[in-house]
Formats: C-alpha cells, sequence, structure tokens
C-alpha cells in the first residue's frame, strides 16, 4: 500500500476530468428520484412470503451499503440448503418508468475513489432496496441445493420478506459470524470446480482506494480467502439459476471462448521465464489452480493468463445452441447483483418465473434480446474509467520522482506494444518499447509524470 500525496488537489480535479471526459452521468433526473422517494413507504407485506424468521446475514466489503446478496445455510440429510436472497429492486419500480429509463442508460454501477456513479437512485440501492440489516427488506429468495459433489440446483425461488441479522465485513468477519456451514459449501463448490476442470482468476488487483482521512492508496490487493468462500456462493446461485434457464429455453448467459492454441503456447514460455514449474501433460485449468497470488511471479503469471483470456460477454437464449463459459467450464448467468448491473434483475426474474411453473414475461423476454448491447457497452466504459483512474494515480504519486529508477518485473511482451513491466514500489503497472524476456528483473528510468495528461513514461535505466 502507498499514500498518494494530493496536496495540489491534483488527484481530485482529474478525477472530476474522468467523469467529464467520459460522459459519467451525475444526479438522477428530478422525476427518476421522485419516483424512488415514493417507493420507499411502499410495503411489500402482501406481495412477499414471509421469512423474517431465517437467521440471514450479508458479507461485504466493510464499507459497502449496495448489499446485494443475503444468505443462511442449513443442512438437509447429505446435501446443503442455501437460502439466497437477492434484492428485489424490481418490485420498487415500474417497467418503462423513470427510474428504469434511466437505468437503461446507465447499465452498471461504476465505481471510481472518490464516489461512485450508481445504477439506481441512492435512496433504493443504498436505502430501501439494499439488505441491510435490522430491517425487514424484500428478496428474490432462491433455495439452492449442494449436493456432497458441489452439484448446485435450484430447489424454489419466491418472493419472500427477509431481515438480515449483520452486516459483516471481510476485513472484521470471524468464523462465529457465519452459518456454521458456510466453508463447508464453498469447500464443495471448489470441489465441482476443479472436477469440472474450471477456473477463476482472481490475481492481485491494481486499485486506488479513498482513506477516512481523504487522502487516497495506490495498492496492489489480492482477494481474501473469505471473499473467495463468499464468491462460491453466489457462484452455486449462477450455476443453479443457469440450468434452470436453460431446461426452460429462455434466459440471458454470461459466454467466454476457449483461449486458442498461440495463448496457450505464450504462457507456457511466460511461467518458464517465471521459473514456474508447468508439466507439458498437466492443462492450464489444472495449473492455475495451484498458483499464489501473493507469490509476487505467481501473482504476474495469474495477471498473464487473465489479459491472454477471451472476453466475456452477454448471449440470450438461442435454440440449438448451448450457452458456454469457458473459465467456468459451464453454463452460467450473473443474477445476484441487481442492484449494480441491469441483467441481472431481468435473469432473477426470469428464473422466479421458471421456477413456480410461470411463463416468463413478455418484458423479460424482450429484454434479453437488448441486454447484451446495453451490458457490452457499459462494461467497457467501466473498464476505460478504471484504467483512466490508475493512469492518474500513478502519475499523481510519481510527479517529482521524474529521473528516478525503479525495479520490475516484465510480465508480458507484445511486438507492437513492447514489453509490460510490474513495478511492485509503487503499485505502477507500465509499458516500456523493446524486446525484453519474460520474467526479466529489470531497471527502470522514469522520464515523464504528468498529472494533467495521466501520463507515466519509464525507459531502461
Amino acid at each position: 500500500m502507498k499514500a498518494i500525496v494530493d496536496r495540489t488537489r491534483v488527484l481530485a480535479e482529474g478525477l472530476a476530468t474522468i467523469r467529464t471526459q467520459f460522459q459519467l452521468p451525475g444526479d438522477f433526473p428530478t422525476d427518476a428520484e421522485a419516483e424512488a422517494a415514493a417507493a420507499i413507504g411502499k410495503s411489500p407485506a402482501g406481495d412477499h412470503i414471509d421469512r423474517t424468521n431465517l437467521p440471514f446475514v450479508t458479507l461485504d466489503p466493510l464499507s459497502s451499503t449496495d448489499l446485494d446478496q443475503a444468505f443462511t445455510i442449513e443442512r438437509a440429510g447429505s446435501d446443503l440448503i442455501l437460502r439466497y436472497a437477492i434484492a428485489d429492486i424490481g418490485w420498487f419500480i415500474a417497467n418503462g418508468g423513470p427510474i428504469d429509463t434511466e437505468a437503461w442508460k446507465r447499465g452498471e454501477t461504476i465505481y471510481i475513489p472518490n464516489g461512485k456513479i450508481s445504477l439506481y437512485p441512492k435512496a433504493l440501492s443504498e436505502g430501501a432496496a439494499s439488505l441491510l440489516p435490522n430491517a425487514d427488506k424484500p428478496c428474490i429468495l432462491f433455495m439452492v441445493r449442494v449436493d456432497p459433489n458441489g452439484t448446485a440446483t435450484l430447489d424454489s425461488a419466491e418472493r419472500a420478506l427477509i431481515r438480515s441479522r449483520a452486516k459483516l465485513g471481510y476485513a472484521t468477519v470471524q468464523p462465529s459470524d457465519l452459518p456454521s456451514n458456510f466453508n463447508e459449501l464453498a469447500r464443495r463448490i471448489a470441489g465441482a470446480e476443479d472436477a469440472r476442470g474450471a477456473s477463476r482468476v482472481d490475481p492481485p488487483q491494481q486499485q486506488v482506494v479513498e482513506q477516512p482521512d481523504g487522502s487516497f492508496t495506490l495498492e496492489f490487493r489480492p482477494m481474501s480467502d473469505m471473499e473467495q468462500d463468499n464468491a462460491a456462493l453466489s457462484l452455486a446461485d449462477n450455476l443453479a439459476v443457469a440450468d434452470a434457464l436453460y431446461a426452460h429455453h429462455t434466459g440471458l448467459f454470461r459466454v467466454m471462448g476457449e483461449p486458442d492454441e498461440w495463448s496457450i503456447r505464450r504462457l507456457r514460455h511466460s511461467a518458464k521465464a517465471f521459473g514456474l514449474d508447468w508439466p507439458k501433460s498437466m492443462s492450464l485449468e489444472d495449473r492455475q489452480r495451484t498458483l499464489d497470488p501473493n507469490d509476487a511471479k505467481q501473482a504476474a503469471f495469474m495477471l498473464a493468463i487473465r489479459r491472454t483470456g477471451a472476453h466475456a460477454s452477454y448471449a440470450p437464449f438461442k435454440a440449438g445452441e448451448k450457452p458456454w463459459h469457458s473459465a467456468m467450464r459451464a453454463t452460467y448467468v450473473h443474477g445476484t447483483a441487481p442492484l449494480r448491473r441491469l441483467a441481472d434483475r431481468y435473469v432473477t426474474e426470469a428464473a422466479l418465473a421458471v421456477a413456480n411453473g410461470k411463463v416468463v414475461p413478455d418484458w423479460v423476454t424482450a429484454a434479453f434480446d437488448k441486454l447484451p448491447n446495453v451490458m457490452n457497452r457499459a462494461e467497457s466504459k467501466a473498464g476505460q474509467v478504471d484504467a483512466a483512474v490508475l493512469e492518474l494515480a500513478e502519475a499523481v504519486e510519481l510527479q517529482g520522482r521524474v529521473g528516478e529508477t525503479f525495479d520490475g518485473t516484465v510480465t508480458d511482451y507484445d511486438r507492437k506494444r513492447g514489453a509490460r513491466i510490474q513495478i511492485c514500489d509503487p503499485a505502477i503497472i507500465t509499458r516500456i518499447p523493446g524486446e525484453l524476456q519474460i520474467g526479466d528483473a529489470v531497471h527502470l528510468r522514469l522520464d515523464v509524470a504528468d498529472p494533467t495528461q495521466r501520463l507515466t513514461r519509464f525507459s531502461l535505466a
């Protein structure tokens, strides 16, 4: 972690420029805010089954207030039953109304260090619709059965009223705070991934974080074991919902193609350069499951794998086509974050219908055809904003240090773009022209650090 000194407010001003450059929306239209204010007082008692007696909890970053999921787990013989509550944002808003119209323009919530651009008005996404503790909250409640082999099946779905007992945070949660079968369920899901040959590659994230005192840090942050276990719950629900939707010939699926032979050969050269053993008889999926994100060389190799993989996208159900996600080695959907992704609201509505033997509403089916373009465009913009924020933070961190040298490791090479270098202190990734070997330790001289252009430039020292 590295503190960023921003005494001249260059970083703050740069973040404001990014909002303007990428035309990020500001406040919601007046009619959307009015609809949200009216929806807050809406009572769900007549539309949702009372499940407030069940001991639900949420688990998220400590600072999160837009809580999409709450869960409780129980045993049923040798099976585990995951009751997974998903925020019912669709119940609060009218299809085609002011909030819905604005959400289709935004697509997803975009996060930047000094605030976020929410998909829905905060009165709903961080208030009435969020599964915050100690209050009755409407949700779509999925009951997912996980057998000893980790196979997840959707048993039922209903609109329900729940009351979360606690808002747990990754940094402070204790095992005693969680349902007794939490780790066992995560272990089963991970075991099923191994059996399928699936791979969740979770390299350290380079990110800019605002601190309580208003300063910022630039850091590499690996995903904790608790985050990975919590992600397994979401994965179980998404896999179970995907199978149910596909069986009923409907849905919006997350799809990803297979890496080509050239990509695999290139990764094998990268592993060799990093000094990592990768037997010829071992698949990429098997090798990457053994990587340790807290080891610098293995983390760099994980980043290389992430960059090599095909880009994931969305696709509606089509007769005769099997939607496939190569990393998951399964049919897969996104349906657990409706407060942050537009598509998830429609996936959960479809799953609710098929689980109860009903026809998926026409407005949901019609949305499946339009959502891929909307979501792909929103994802692209979010990625561009994220890259711009990191470029800005790097330039701010390095201003005044032109001429200094830094130690780095070559993590990738591209004939057109040159060598990709990871500098650990500060947490910066850069490129320089020239042919370098992946895995090489290099010394770089900083030649340019210009926050106004979000530009840093290095050369070999």
